[in-house]
């Protein structure tokens, strides 16, 4: 206290220690029970706030952590080990509890006690003493683990969408089906960063083998025995895909089903080396949404392929027609002369066929024309060439055959001929039996094949003029041989 002249008393400055300690006392005890208070509602205001906090010393070991449990780990667990030990990767996101001098808001991901992944926001600060000295780190994270998968999701079908784009833009580029699944194909291999990718035809055969050369459509050559690891995997009619496989060189394979409604089961195949990164759960999602698109245009190869052969072939016998027969015989005459071969040309007509037409009704007559073609087929070799030209007409051609061989075959025709065919022309007047015509072209002759085939139909109708049921060798103006 002061008195009018500004003076002091000497118990106004006295020190705190020589107060008389009764009128403090009452005080402690509010105070302290206010700060335990004001630390207890920051602790669980921050608890209820933040999903995972904790403090670290300066070797980045927990001293304390909360909630309890936090990620699913109990407190106890935690304290004392290494923050690092529940880090995924810490060499690629760095270590978020060893203590530093700068402040730290970052996205980073946790192991869950289950061995799940949790994604973090943490917001980190070192701790300090009284000196400013760093003695540990503190922190804070909210988990958006559920924020960071829809963003995930979101991204990858973003980039699934812009792949699609990226595979129809070169297809429509082009105009006829085999290209586009070719162009397709290379814009998904590039997509996905593989070193090559082929179509695969998953049809077998009567015996049950698959195709020679199953390959459909390809980007590069591919490797040696992939093929047989493809069919093994997608053989089965309940496998689906992608999956994954080891190729006979360790090459990275991922595998899907990619059976079209109108082109048959077929399977897709991309490959990368031994030493290439492995596929990924995302490549899976893009070849799966890639897939709908080729087996559209898959579809429509076929139907095109289908179109084309229905141009070229006879409904009825499945036969070359008139006109596919020519052209290609056109197309090897070219080979031949170039390697000095002979090629021969058979017409055969079915004897006797119209009474048989006519009189037993067409069912008859069409199972004649298909047991006949079949019974052709099965005489030459799978080279060779059937046609059938209209009505009970039908030819060969034999490359690489001179008349000899021709011969034989006409012979084996003539035998088998009429008892293939005899339970179809039963009570007949007249058997069923063929008519052939022979005419070789020698390469150092250069005959058209229209000089060549006036000459076999002269042989074959000469046969019918005198006799039928036998075969007849046409040589030209030097003259024929008959049998």
């Amino acid at each position: 206290m002061t008195d009018g002249g500004g003076e002091s008393d000497g118990m106004a400055f006295a020190p705190l220690s020589e107060v008389d300690h009764k009128f403090a006392e009452p005080l402690i005890e509010p105070l302290r029970s206010a700060l335990f208070d004001s630390r207890q509602r920051w602790r669980e205001f921050v608890m209820l706030t933040a999903d995972f906090v904790f403090e670290t010393d300066m070797a980045g070991r927990f001293t304390f952590v909360g909630p309890d449990p936090a990620l699913g780990w109990p407190v106890p667990a935690l304290l004392g080990r290494y923050g690092a030990e529940i880090l995924p990767e810490p060499a690629n996101q760095g270590n978020p509890f060893l203590p530093t001098a700068i402040r730290q808001r970052r996205q980073i991901w946790l192991r869950r006690m289950d061995g799940g992944f949790a994604c973090l926001r943490l917001t980190t600060v070192p701790m300090t003493d009284n000196e400013g000295r760093i003695m540990g780190q503190r922190g804070s994270g909210i988990e958006i683990t559920d924020d960071e998968d829809r963003r995930v999701e979101i991204i990858a079908a973003l980039r699934r969408n812009e792949v699609i784009d990226h595979i129809l833009w070169h297809i429509r580029q082009e105009m006829l089906a085999p290209s586009m699944v070719r162009a397709g194909l290379s814009a998904l291999v590039n997509a996905l960063g593989a070193e090559g990718g082929a179509v695969i035809d998953l049809h077998r055969d009567a015996t049950l083998e698959w195709r020679e050369d199953p390959v459909r459509h390809r980007t590069s050559n591919v490797p040696e025995d992939i093929v047989d690891v493809v069919l093994e995997h997608l053989c089965r009619p309940n496998q689906v895909g992608p999956m994954q496989a080891a190729g006979p060189k360790s090459e990275r394979l991922l595998i899907a089903s990619c059976a079209a409604r109108l082109g048959g089961a077929a399977a897709l195949v991309l490959w990368r080396s031994q030493g290439a990164r492995a596929w990924e759960i995302e490549d899976h999602a893009v070849l799966a949404a890639a897939i709908g698109i080729l087996r559209l245009v898959l579809e429509q190869e076929s139907i095109q392929q289908d179109m084309a052969r229905q141009a070229r072939t006879d409904p009825l016998t499945g036969l070359f027609n008139r006109r596919a027969f020519v052209e290609e015989v056109e197309r090897r005459i070219g080979r031949l002369d170039r390697e000095g071969l002979p090629g021969t040309l058979m017409f055969v007509d079915v004897d006797n066929f119209k009474s048989v037409n006519d009189r037993l009704g067409h069912e008859a007559g069409d199972q004649a024309l298909i047991v006949t073609a079949s019974l052709l087929r099965a005489t030459v070799r799978p080279a060779d060439l059937v046609a059938r030209f209209g009505g009970d007409e039908f030819a060969l051609w034999l490359d690489g055959a001179d008349e000899f061989s021709a011969s034989e075959r006409a012979e084996a025709l003539c035998e088998r001929g009429p008892k293939e065919l005899a339970h179809l022309a039963a009570g007949e007047a007249a058997p069923i039996s063929f008519s052939i015509g022979i005419a070789t072209r020698w390469s150092d002759e250069r005959l058209d094949l229209d000089h060549l085939m006036r000459r076999a139909d002269q042989a074959m109708y000469d046969v019918k003029r005198t006799g039928r049921g036998r075969w007849r060798v046409s040589h030209g103006p030097s003259g024929e041989e008959w049998r």
